[in-house]
């Protein structure tokens, strides 16, 4: 089927160097990029959840400094 359509000049001129790329038409080069844009889109596949680790019981209170520093350097 034959139609006119008006395209942005800067557009229809990456479409012909498109179609000389690829060795084809400028016509399948659109008729492809429609068919893209209307494809149906593919689930999206659900991701696992992120792991997490038990670290424990804290080892010092960050707030007391003295005791930070003891544990930090093994004193």
């Amino acid at each position: 089927m034959k139609t006119t359509l008006v395209i942005n000049d800067t557009l229809l001129a990456r479409v012909r160097v498109e179609a000389a790329r690829q060795n084809r038409t400028m016509s399948e080069i659109v008729e492809m990029a429609l068919r893209l844009l209307f494809q149906t889109p593919k689930r999206k596949q659900k991701l696992r959840p992120i792991p997490t680790f038990s670290g424990g019981k804290e080892l010092v209170d960050i707030a007391d400094r003295d005791a930070l520093y003891d544990a930090m350097e093994g004193r």
